[in-house]
Protein backbone atom coordinates (compact mmCIF):
# COMPACT_ATOMS: atom_id res chain seq x y z
CA UNK A 1 0.00 0.00 0.00
CA UNK A 2 2.83 2.49 0.85
CA UNK A 3 4.70 1.78 -2.48
CA UNK A 4 1.25 2.44 -4.17
CA UNK A 5 0.30 5.86 -2.50
CA UNK A 6 4.15 6.95 -3.35
CA UNK A 7 4.03 6.38 -6.66
CA UNK A 8 0.76 8.07 -6.86
CA UNK A 9 1.88 11.31 -5.18
CA UNK A 10 4.87 10.93 -8.12
CA UNK A 11 3.08 10.69 -10.65
CA UNK A 12 1.04 13.70 -9.10
CA UNK A 13 4.19 15.39 -7.78
CA UNK A 14 3.38 19.07 -9.59
CA UNK A 15 -0.16 18.96 -8.40
CA UNK A 16 0.99 17.69 -4.64
CA UNK A 17 3.53 20.47 -4.56
CA UNK A 18 1.32 23.36 -5.81
CA UNK A 19 -1.03 21.84 -3.26
CA UNK A 20 1.12 22.40 -0.45
CA UNK A 21 3.00 25.84 -1.63
CA UNK A 22 -0.60 27.64 -1.72
CA UNK A 23 -2.11 25.84 1.58
CA UNK A 24 1.27 26.88 3.30
CA UNK A 25 0.89 30.46 1.90
CA UNK A 26 -2.88 31.27 1.85
CA UNK A 27 -3.22 31.44 5.64
CA UNK A 28 -0.34 34.13 5.66
CA UNK A 29 -1.40 36.08 3.27
CA UNK A 30 -4.66 36.78 4.93
CA UNK A 31 -3.16 37.33 8.12
CA UNK A 32 -1.11 40.22 6.90
CA UNK A 33 -3.73 41.67 5.02
CA UNK A 34 -6.00 41.79 8.10
CA UNK A 35 -3.18 43.04 10.32
CA UNK A 36 -2.15 46.08 7.34
CA UNK A 37 -5.41 46.73 5.49
CA UNK A 38 -3.35 45.89 2.13
CA UNK A 39 -5.92 45.63 -1.12
CA UNK A 40 -3.65 43.49 -2.96
CA UNK A 41 -2.17 41.05 -0.09
CA UNK A 42 -6.18 40.04 0.19
CA UNK A 43 -6.52 39.70 -3.17
CA UNK A 44 -3.40 37.65 -3.05
CA UNK A 45 -5.22 35.61 -0.46
CA UNK A 46 -7.86 34.67 -2.39
CA UNK A 47 -5.80 33.94 -4.94
CA UNK A 48 -4.03 31.36 -2.91
CA UNK A 49 -7.52 29.68 -2.00
CA UNK A 50 -8.46 29.71 -5.69
CA UNK A 51 -5.11 27.54 -6.81
CA UNK A 52 -5.41 25.57 -3.91
CA UNK A 53 -9.07 24.64 -4.63
CA UNK A 54 -8.18 24.10 -8.43
CA UNK A 55 -5.31 21.13 -7.14
CA UNK A 56 -7.72 19.46 -5.43
CA UNK A 57 -10.26 19.15 -8.55
CA UNK A 58 -7.63 18.22 -10.70
CA UNK A 59 -6.54 15.96 -8.30
CA UNK A 60 -10.08 14.90 -8.10
CA UNK A 61 -10.49 14.62 -12.07
CA UNK A 62 -6.71 12.21 -12.23
CA UNK A 63 -8.61 9.83 -9.97
CA UNK A 64 -11.96 9.59 -11.60
CA UNK A 65 -10.19 9.62 -15.00
CA UNK A 66 -8.33 6.52 -13.97
CA UNK A 67 -11.54 4.56 -13.66
CA UNK A 68 -11.11 1.41 -16.50
CA UNK A 69 -14.14 1.53 -19.10
CA UNK A 70 -17.53 -0.44 -18.20
CA UNK A 71 -20.67 -0.90 -20.33
CA UNK A 72 -21.99 3.00 -20.11
CA UNK A 73 -18.47 4.07 -20.99
CA UNK A 74 -16.89 1.60 -23.20
CA UNK A 75 -13.50 3.92 -23.57
CA UNK A 76 -13.55 4.79 -20.25
CA UNK A 77 -13.56 7.85 -18.11
CA UNK A 78 -10.49 9.82 -19.08
CA UNK A 79 -12.06 13.27 -20.46
CA UNK A 80 -13.33 13.50 -17.10
CA UNK A 81 -10.03 14.89 -16.50
CA UNK A 82 -10.49 17.45 -19.06
CA UNK A 83 -14.09 18.57 -17.73
CA UNK A 84 -12.48 19.19 -14.25
CA UNK A 85 -9.83 21.57 -16.34
CA UNK A 86 -12.61 23.02 -17.96
CA UNK A 87 -14.08 23.83 -14.44
CA UNK A 88 -10.83 25.61 -12.97
CA UNK A 89 -10.50 27.74 -15.76
CA UNK A 90 -13.98 29.05 -15.08
CA UNK A 91 -13.08 29.17 -11.05
CA UNK A 92 -9.52 31.48 -12.12
CA UNK A 93 -12.17 33.37 -13.88
CA UNK A 94 -14.92 34.11 -11.68
CA UNK A 95 -13.25 33.50 -8.53
CA UNK A 96 -9.94 34.81 -8.61
CA UNK A 97 -10.20 37.84 -11.13
CA UNK A 98 -13.79 38.57 -10.04
CA UNK A 99 -12.71 39.06 -6.45
CA UNK A 100 -9.39 40.69 -7.29
CA UNK A 101 -10.76 43.25 -9.49
CA UNK A 102 -13.48 43.66 -7.08
CA UNK A 103 -10.96 44.24 -4.14
CA UNK A 104 -9.29 46.48 -5.67
CA UNK A 105 -11.98 48.93 -7.38
CA UNK A 106 -13.44 48.99 -3.54
CA UNK A 107 -9.74 50.23 -1.81
CA UNK A 108 -9.57 52.72 -4.92
CA UNK A 109 -13.43 53.56 -4.08
CA UNK A 110 -12.80 53.69 -0.48
CA UNK A 111 -9.25 53.48 0.26
CA UNK A 112 -8.11 52.38 3.71
CA UNK A 113 -4.78 53.65 5.08
CA UNK A 114 -1.73 51.32 5.86
CA UNK A 115 -0.15 50.11 8.67
CA UNK A 116 3.42 49.42 8.46
CA UNK A 117 4.31 47.03 5.14
CA UNK A 118 6.58 44.84 6.99
CA UNK A 119 4.96 41.87 7.50
CA UNK A 120 3.69 42.05 4.31
CA UNK A 121 7.44 42.30 2.33
CA UNK A 122 7.90 38.75 4.72
CA UNK A 123 4.54 37.13 3.56
CA UNK A 124 5.40 37.99 0.34
CA UNK A 125 9.09 36.87 0.23
CA UNK A 126 8.38 33.49 1.76
CA UNK A 127 5.43 33.04 -0.59
CA UNK A 128 7.66 33.99 -3.61
CA UNK A 129 9.79 31.08 -1.80
CA UNK A 130 7.29 28.75 -1.81
CA UNK A 131 5.58 29.33 -5.24
CA UNK A 132 8.98 29.62 -6.98
CA UNK A 133 9.88 25.90 -5.67
CA UNK A 134 6.00 25.02 -6.99
CA UNK A 135 6.87 26.49 -10.25
CA UNK A 136 10.44 25.03 -10.55
CA UNK A 137 8.67 21.47 -10.27
CA UNK A 138 5.83 22.20 -12.55
CA UNK A 139 8.79 23.60 -15.72
CA UNK A 140 10.69 21.00 -14.87
CA UNK A 141 7.67 18.42 -15.38
CA UNK A 142 6.61 20.09 -18.28
CA UNK A 143 10.15 20.28 -19.77
CA UNK A 144 10.54 16.47 -19.68
CA UNK A 145 6.94 15.74 -21.33
CA UNK A 146 7.46 18.92 -23.78
CA UNK A 147 11.18 17.39 -25.24
CA UNK A 148 12.73 19.29 -28.63
CA UNK A 149 8.83 21.19 -29.20
CA UNK A 150 8.79 24.86 -28.34
CA UNK A 151 7.45 25.66 -25.13
CA UNK A 152 3.97 27.22 -26.49
CA UNK A 153 3.71 24.51 -29.01
CA UNK A 154 3.90 22.10 -26.48
CA UNK A 155 1.41 23.64 -24.17
CA UNK A 156 -0.75 23.69 -27.47
CA UNK A 157 -0.53 20.39 -28.17
CA UNK A 158 0.16 19.27 -24.91
CA UNK A 159 -3.39 16.26 -24.00
CA UNK A 160 -2.41 16.48 -20.16
CA UNK A 161 -3.80 19.64 -18.88
CA UNK A 162 -2.90 19.31 -15.50
CA UNK A 163 0.76 20.07 -15.72
CA UNK A 164 0.05 23.00 -17.88
CA UNK A 165 -2.21 24.36 -15.58
CA UNK A 166 -0.11 24.21 -12.70
CA UNK A 167 2.40 26.19 -15.09
CA UNK A 168 0.44 28.69 -15.88
CA UNK A 169 -1.34 29.01 -12.28
CA UNK A 170 2.23 29.52 -10.55
CA UNK A 171 3.39 31.44 -12.92
CA UNK A 172 0.57 33.60 -12.06
CA UNK A 173 0.69 34.00 -9.09
CA UNK A 174 4.90 34.83 -8.95
CA UNK A 175 3.81 37.56 -11.39
CA UNK A 176 0.56 38.80 -8.97
CA UNK A 177 3.46 38.99 -6.38
CA UNK A 178 5.42 40.84 -7.56
CA UNK A 179 2.69 43.24 -8.84
CA UNK A 180 1.71 42.83 -5.33
CA UNK A 181 4.60 43.85 -3.53
CA UNK A 182 5.33 47.29 -6.16
CA UNK A 183 1.73 48.03 -5.22
CA UNK A 184 2.05 47.72 -1.81
CA UNK A 185 5.64 49.72 -1.63
CA UNK A 186 4.03 52.01 -4.25
CA UNK A 187 1.40 53.05 -1.81
CA UNK A 188 3.61 54.12 1.29
CA UNK A 189 6.46 55.77 -0.56
CA UNK A 190 4.09 57.76 -2.76
CA UNK A 191 1.42 58.31 0.36
CA UNK A 192 -1.69 56.95 -2.08
CA UNK A 193 -3.60 53.93 -0.97
CA UNK A 194 -4.99 53.97 -4.10
CA UNK A 195 -1.77 52.46 -5.51
CA UNK A 196 -2.54 49.22 -4.03
CA UNK A 197 -6.05 48.63 -4.86
CA UNK A 198 -4.67 49.19 -8.80
CA UNK A 199 -2.46 46.40 -7.69
CA UNK A 200 -5.21 44.24 -6.69
CA UNK A 201 -6.75 44.80 -10.34
CA UNK A 202 -3.79 44.27 -12.40
CA UNK A 203 -3.46 40.66 -10.37
CA UNK A 204 -7.18 40.16 -11.45
CA UNK A 205 -6.39 40.87 -15.00
CA UNK A 206 -3.15 38.71 -15.03
CA UNK A 207 -5.34 35.67 -13.92
CA UNK A 208 -8.30 36.66 -16.26
CA UNK A 209 -6.11 36.94 -19.24
CA UNK A 210 -4.33 33.14 -17.84
CA UNK A 211 -8.46 31.94 -17.50
CA UNK A 212 -9.26 32.14 -20.76
CA UNK A 213 -6.15 30.59 -22.06
CA UNK A 214 -6.64 27.81 -20.09
CA UNK A 215 -10.26 27.65 -21.39
CA UNK A 216 -9.40 27.58 -24.35
CA UNK A 217 -6.65 24.93 -24.28
CA UNK A 218 -9.40 23.32 -21.72
CA UNK A 219 -11.94 23.60 -24.26
CA UNK A 220 -10.58 21.83 -27.47
CA UNK A 221 -9.49 18.78 -24.97
CA UNK A 222 -13.05 18.14 -23.91
CA UNK A 223 -14.79 18.63 -27.45
CA UNK A 224 -12.67 16.28 -28.47
CA UNK A 225 -8.83 16.36 -30.03
CA UNK A 226 -6.61 14.03 -32.73
CA UNK A 227 -3.68 12.43 -31.47
CA UNK A 228 0.04 13.99 -32.70
CA UNK A 229 0.89 13.92 -36.36
CA UNK A 230 3.55 11.97 -35.88
CA UNK A 231 1.54 9.38 -34.39
CA UNK A 232 -0.76 9.17 -36.98
CA UNK A 233 1.64 9.11 -39.71
CA UNK A 234 3.34 6.39 -37.68
CA UNK A 235 -0.27 4.44 -38.01
CA UNK A 236 -0.41 5.20 -41.85
CA UNK A 237 2.81 3.68 -42.59
CA UNK A 238 1.96 0.72 -40.69
CA UNK A 239 -0.76 -0.19 -42.25
CA UNK A 240 0.08 1.28 -45.46
CA UNK A 241 3.20 -1.70 -45.18
CA UNK A 242 1.09 -4.69 -45.69
CA UNK A 243 0.78 -6.16 -49.48
CA UNK A 244 -2.51 -6.46 -49.26
CA UNK A 245 -3.27 -2.63 -48.27
CA UNK A 246 -4.23 -0.74 -51.87
CA UNK A 247 -4.54 2.45 -49.94
CA UNK A 248 -5.26 4.04 -46.59
CA UNK A 249 -8.01 6.22 -47.02
CA UNK A 250 -7.73 7.85 -43.52
CA UNK A 251 -7.12 7.59 -39.86
CA UNK A 252 -8.80 9.55 -37.88
CA UNK A 253 -7.87 9.81 -34.11
CA UNK A 254 -9.01 11.19 -31.14
CA UNK A 255 -7.42 11.53 -27.46
CA UNK A 256 -9.68 9.28 -24.89
CA UNK A 257 -7.26 10.35 -22.04
CA UNK A 258 -3.97 12.00 -21.78
CA UNK A 259 -2.38 8.68 -22.66
CA UNK A 260 -5.52 6.97 -24.40
CA UNK A 261 -6.07 6.93 -28.24
CA UNK A 262 -8.97 6.10 -30.27
CA UNK A 263 -8.17 5.35 -33.98
CA UNK A 264 -10.44 4.63 -36.91
CA UNK A 265 -9.06 3.91 -39.72
CA UNK A 266 -10.12 2.40 -43.33
CA UNK A 267 -8.40 1.20 -45.94
CA UNK A 268 -8.85 -0.26 -49.00
CA UNK A 269 -7.48 -4.13 -49.49
CA UNK A 270 -7.11 -5.99 -52.27
CA UNK A 271 -10.32 -7.90 -54.02
CA UNK A 272 -8.23 -11.16 -53.78
CA UNK A 273 -8.16 -11.05 -50.08
CA UNK A 274 -10.73 -13.13 -48.33
CA UNK A 275 -13.03 -12.75 -45.46
CA UNK A 276 -10.85 -15.18 -43.35
CA UNK A 277 -7.54 -13.67 -44.19
CA UNK A 278 -8.83 -10.31 -43.98
CA UNK A 279 -9.63 -10.74 -39.96
CA UNK A 280 -6.34 -12.47 -39.72
CA UNK A 281 -4.37 -9.57 -41.48
CA UNK A 282 -6.56 -6.79 -39.28
CA UNK A 283 -5.60 -8.68 -36.24
CA UNK A 284 -2.21 -8.79 -36.91
CA UNK A 285 -2.10 -4.73 -38.10
CA UNK A 286 -3.76 -4.30 -34.54
CA UNK A 287 -0.66 -5.95 -32.96
CA UNK A 288 1.63 -4.16 -34.76
CA UNK A 289 0.68 -0.99 -34.36
CA UNK A 290 -0.39 -1.40 -30.50
CA UNK A 291 3.62 -2.42 -29.87
CA UNK A 292 4.75 0.92 -32.14
CA UNK A 293 2.25 2.78 -30.16
CA UNK A 294 1.06 1.59 -26.65
CA UNK A 295 -1.49 4.88 -25.85
CA UNK A 296 -3.50 3.38 -28.54
CA UNK A 297 -6.13 1.85 -26.44
CA UNK A 298 -9.08 1.29 -29.22
CA UNK A 299 -8.55 0.56 -32.75
CA UNK A 300 -10.97 0.02 -35.74
CA UNK A 301 -9.59 -1.11 -39.21
CA UNK A 302 -12.74 -0.82 -41.71
CA UNK A 303 -12.48 -2.40 -45.45
CA UNK A 304 -13.32 0.32 -47.89
CA UNK A 305 -12.87 0.88 -51.58
CA UNK A 306 -11.12 4.02 -52.06
CA UNK A 307 -13.49 5.31 -54.33
CA UNK A 308 -16.12 5.02 -51.64
CA UNK A 309 -14.27 6.93 -49.01
CA UNK A 310 -14.59 10.55 -47.28
CA UNK A 311 -11.03 11.10 -47.26
CA UNK A 312 -9.99 13.43 -44.58
CA UNK A 313 -7.80 17.02 -45.68
CA UNK A 314 -4.37 17.10 -45.21
CA UNK A 315 -3.20 18.48 -42.41
CA UNK A 316 0.29 20.34 -41.05
CA UNK A 317 2.44 18.36 -38.70
CA UNK A 318 3.62 21.32 -36.23
CA UNK A 319 6.17 21.61 -33.80
CA UNK A 320 9.91 21.00 -34.61
CA UNK A 321 11.35 23.08 -37.66
CA UNK A 322 11.38 20.97 -40.53
CA UNK A 323 8.51 18.78 -40.43
CA UNK A 324 6.83 17.62 -43.51
CA UNK A 325 3.03 17.49 -44.17
CA UNK A 326 1.38 14.22 -43.51
CA UNK A 327 -2.55 13.20 -44.58
CA UNK A 328 -4.68 12.26 -41.08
Amino acid sequence: MAKTLTARIKDDIVLYGALAANLGIGVAKFVAAGLTGSSSMLTEGFHSVVDSGNQVLLLYGQKKAKRPADEAHPFGYGRELYFWAFVVAILIFAIGAGVSIFEGWRHIQEPEPLTSPTINYVVLAISFALEGSSWTIAVREFAKAKGDMGWWDAIHRSKDPAGFIVLFEDSAALAGLVIAGVGIWASHAFNEPRIDGAASIAIGVILALVAVLLARESKGLLIGERADPAIIATIRRIVAAHPAIISVNHVRTIHTAPDSIFAAISADFDDAVTMGNGETMIEAMEDELRAAVPTLSSIYIRPEKRENATLAPVTTATGAAGKTTTPS
